[in-house]
C-alpha cells in the first residue's frame, strides 16, 4: 500500500469545485487533490430513483456528525468533508463515479449504498489502494475474502436472516418464501435465508424476484401466493417491497412480511402507511427514536444542535455512526494522517462501546458489529423496537 501523507489527504477548494463541476457535466475532472486542511471522502450512492432515501438519509447522518466535528476543529485541525455523486443505485453509474473520485485522489471511499454498486466499486478501490469504508450492505461477498482496505460497520445479511428465520421458526412458522431483488443484493439475502433454513432442515417453499429499481411484482406475487407460505422474507428496496406487500394482500395473502435492514425502514413505513401494520424489519443499528442508549441520545442531541434538519431514522443513524467510527480511526492515525495510518488507527480500536453500541476492529477483523434486532411497523407510519 502507498503511504500517503497529509499533502494528498486533503483537496483544495479549487480542486473540490473542479470535481463537482466536472461531475455535473459527466466529464472526468482534471484537477487532483492538493495540499490543504481538509480530508475529502468520496461517496457514490443513490440520491435519486427508487432507493434515493437510503443515500439521502445515510449522507445526512454522516454529514451531521462531520459538520459538528469540523465545528470543533476537525481532526488534527483538518476538516472532514464528503463529496457525493449520484449513481441512482446502478452499478455502471457507480463505476463511473468511483473512477472520478479515485482520479480526484479522495482520501477514502465512504458510505456506498447497496450491494450491486459496492461489488462494482470494490475492485477499483483495491486496485487504487484506497480504503473502502462502511458500505451500506451486509453482503458476505464484500467481506470475504478479507482485504485490509475494506471496513464494515454493520452486521451481515447472514446475521439478519438468521435472526429472522430463528424468530419465525420459534413461532412455529416453517413455510417460508423469499421475495428478492434479481441482483447481487437479492442473492446475498437469499443465500443467508437458505443457510438459516438449511440449518433447521428446511428450505424455501417458493422464491421469486423483482428487477432492481422496478416495482413490477405481479408475477412474484402469483408465484409466492400459490405456495401459501406462513411468511415472506423480503430482500429488496423499499419501493418494490411496499409494492409487493400491497399486491400480495390484494391477492388474498394473509401471512407476515419480514425485511432486512437495507429496505430502508422509515422509507418503507412512509410508503406503506396503514398497510405497514405488522411488517417486521431486522435492524443493525440502535434505535434512533428512543433514548434507551447513550448513542441514541447523542444522535438526537446532535440533530437538535444542527437545527433539526436531519430526520432521525435507522439510515441516518447508520451514517452518523459510520462517521463517528471513521473519525475515531483518524484520531488514532497520529498527527501525520495517511491512509496506512487510518487503517492502523481503525485496527487499534479493539473492542469498545460507542454509547452502548459495541464495535470491535483488529488487524484480522474489519467487521465492527454483528448487532441485530427486530422492529415492527405500525399502521401510523411509526417503527416499534
Amino acid at each position: 500500500m502507498k503511504n500517503r501523507p497529509t499533502a494528498v489527504s486533503g483537496m483544495s477548494r479549487r480542486a473540490f469545485s473542479g470535481l463537482v463541476a466536472g461531475a455535473a457535466v459527466l466529464g472526468v475532472p482534471s484537477l487532483r487533490a492538493q495540499s490543504g486542511n481538509r480530508i475529502v471522502l468520496g461517496q457514490s450512492a443513490a440520491f435519486t430513483g427508487a432507493a434515493a432515501q437510503l443515500g439521502i438519509q445515510f449522507h445526512a447522518g454522516a454529514k451531521l456528525f462531520f459538520d459538528q466535528l469540523n465545528g470543533q476543529g476537525g481532526v488534527n485541525q483538518q476538516r472532514v468533508e464528503i463529496l457525493q455523486l449520484d449513481d441512482g443505485y446502478e452499478p455502471d453509474r457507480c463505476v463511473d463515479n468511483t473512477n472520478k473520485l479515485i482520479s480526484a485522489d479522495v482520501f477514502a471511499l465512504f458510505g456506498y449504498i447497496g450491494t450491486p454498486t459496492s461489488v462494482a466499486a470494490l475492485p477499483l478501490a483495491f486496485k487504487a489502494d484506497v480504503p473502502f469504508f462502511a458500505p451500506f450492505t451486509g453482503a458476505m461477498g464484500l467481506r470475504q475474502p478479507f482485504n485490509r482496505l475494506a471496513f464494515h460497520l454493520r452486521a451481515s445479511y447472514n446475521d439478519e436472516t438468521e435472526l429472522i428465520v430463528r424468530q419465525l421458526t420459534n413461532l412455529g412458522l416453517k413455510k417460508i418464501a423469499v421475495f428478492h431483488q434479481n441482483d447481487a443484493y437479492g442473492k446475498a439475502g437469499l443465500d443467508g435465508t437458505v443457510l438459516a433454513l438449511k440449518s433447521r432442515n428446511l428450505e424455501p417453499v417458493a422464491t421469486a424476484t423483482v428487477e432492481r429499481n422496478s416495482v413490477e411484482v405481479a408475477k412474484a406475487v402469483e408465484t409466492i401466493n400459490a405456495a401459501k407460505p406462513d411468511a415472506v422474507v423480503q430482500i429488496s428496496a423499499y419501493k418494490s417491497c411496499a409494492a409487493y406487500i400491497r399486491a400480495a394482500k390484494a391477492a388474498g395473502y394473509g401471512g407476515t412480511f419480514y425485511n432486512v435492514s437495507f429496505v430502508g425502514t422509515q422509507a418503507l413505513a412512509d410508503e406503506l402507511g396503514k398497510d405497514g401494520a405488522g411488517v417486521v424489519v431486522s435492524q443493525v443499528m440502535p434505535t434512533p427514536y428512543a433514548a434507551s442508549k447513550p448513542i441514541s441520545r447523542e444522535f438526537q442531541e446532535a440533530i437538535a444542535k444542527g437545527g433539526n434538519k436531519v430526520q432521525a431514522n435507522f439510515s441516518s443513524m447508520e451514517g452518523f455512526l459510520a462517521a463517528k467510527l471513521f473519525a475515531e480511526g483518524l484520531r488514532r492515525a497520529g498527527s501525520r494522517i495517511t491512509r496506512d495510518g487510518l487503517i492502523s488507527g481503525l485496527e487499534s480500536i479493539g473492542t469498545t462501546s460507542f454509547g452502548g453500541y459495541s464495535v470491535s476492529l483488529s488487524p484480522t477483523n474489519h467487521v465492527a458489529s454483528r448487532y441485530a434486532e427486530l422492529s415492527m411497523l405500525t399502521g401510523d407510519g411509526r417503527v416499534r423496537t
